[in-house]
């Protein structure tokens, strides 16, 4: 790729971000270009944290997997897209369409985030029809290919500040007014919420047709649930289970605590940090306001204290999932491909805000129940599905890439 083509740069010398553009046949009728999308950065690991015989910043491969932080997430997505491009470049291949790879920085909660640097700064290097990133990959059970899932949708992070402020004193005169007990009693009240249950139009494909390969109860469940989302027995059921509960509505969880200065006097502050994943089409300021009314004490302020903006699902482009469902056969035979809502957040979130569709598609599949150490102890990529993954997408990237898109 020519170095004009190629860009490297970002708010500060360790925060740098590369695009590169492998340009296709070009022309005034030519579909604005396709972005593949991985982060580089990776969260924190300790070596005290992993087995004894493994460094997190080791690149290790033993017993068919790859070992190291970021093996899942998300440098393999990262170096898969670098790999495939040069395939495409040795073979010769000339896209309709141009193809973007960005490398970006800070995705994982880092104060430089590379894709809203790009977006605000350099907004022609990324302006693209859409985006392929991490968030989506399929579910091995007992060694084999259940499905493969395409992230449509996510929750939007939203952190808030519960406050309790008090005059204070001796803690031998102690008064009914505490700030820590004000607000311990306040975290239990958050702590025992449970949003309404809603229903969007990934949630609901992804429900439906992920009910068959459950076990019967709770593919029963799921089933009654899209069928009827205020069936209160059918949604406690599916509950159950802590992550298909996340998909059901915004959740709130306390991650942080401080209070008092001394330990002989009454409080004056205490505060927590409440971290709430906001079911698409909700506000902050709606979840705030739902805040206060469960907390139901006029001492406790409740504070927005930093959020992300709204995050709208990405329309399942039959352009896409018609490729993806073609070639998913094609690699591992019938098995369905559903629509899935992360819990958590992606970059996604920068370009669907701009009304850019954005699918976390990568054919990289683990089985949850042994594999699903992202971010955590001994994270791992099989060696097979990395292969795997590779080729799926290599031919869905020459696919997205030509004019004609086979369905």
């Amino acid at each position: 790729i020519p170095e004009a083509d190629i860009f490297v740069g970002g708010p500060r010398p360790d925060k740098h971000n590369l695009v590169a553009s492998y340009r296709g046949k070009g022309g005034p009728n030519a579909p604005k270009p396709l972005l593949l999308l991985a982060h580089i950065d990776v969260v924190e690991a300790l070596k005290a944290d992993w087995s004894p015989d493994l460094d997190p910043f080791v690149f290790t491969e033993r017993d068919g997997y790859y070992y190291g932080r970021g093996a899942a997430a998300d440098k393999a997505l990262a170096s898969i897209f670098v790999a495939n491009v040069a395939r495409l470049k040795r073979e010769g291949f000339v896209p309709d369409r141009d193809i973007l790879i960005a490398l970006t920085a800070d995705e994982e909660s880092g104060p430089a985030n590379g894709v809203d640097w790009l977006l605000k700064t350099h907004p022609q290097l990324v302006d693209a029809a859409l985006v392929i990133n991490e968030g989506g990959g399929g579910t091995l059970r007992d060694g084999k290919p259940l499905f493969n899932a395409v992230q449509a949708a996510e929750k939007v992070t939203t952190n808030y500040t519960l406050r309790v402020t008090n005059k204070g004193g001796h803690s031998s005169v102690p008064r009914a007014d505490n700030a820590i007990t004000a607000l311990a009693d306040a975290l239990g009240k958050v702590g025992r919420h449970h949003f309404p249950v809603k229903l969007n139009d990934v949630t609901r494909a992804f429900f439906a047709q992920t009910g068959p390969l459950e076990a019967p109860a709770m593919g029963r469940a799921m089933a009654a649930l899209v069928a009827n989302p205020a069936d209160a027995q059918a949604a406690a059921v599916v509950a159950g289970d802590p992550k298909y509960n996340s998909m059901l509505r915004t959740t709130c969880v306390a991650t942080g605590l401080s209070g008092g200065h001394a330990t002989n006097a009454l409080p004056q502050l205490a505060e927590a940090n409440v971290n709430c994943r906001i079911y698409p089409g909700e506000t902050a300021e709606e979840v705030r306001l739902a805040l206060e009314r469960v907390v139901a004490d006029t001492s406790v302020h409740v504070l927005i204290k930093s959020q992300r903006p709204p995050s709208p699902a990405s329309p399942l482009l039959p352009e896409v999932m018609g490729p993806v469902a073609r070639i998913t056969r094609e690699l591992w035979g019938p098995m369905p491909v559903i629509p899935v809502m992360s819990t958590g957040a992606t970059d996604s979130r920068f370009f669907r805000a701009k009304g850019v569709p954005a699918l976390g598609v990568s054919g990289l599949f683990s089985d949850p129940t042994v594999d699903a150490r992202a971010h955590g102890r001994d994270e791992r990529m099989a060696v097979k599905s990395y292969f795997e993954g590779q080729e799926f997408l290599y031919r869905l990237t020459k696919a997205l890439s030509s004019s004609v898109v086979a369905q």
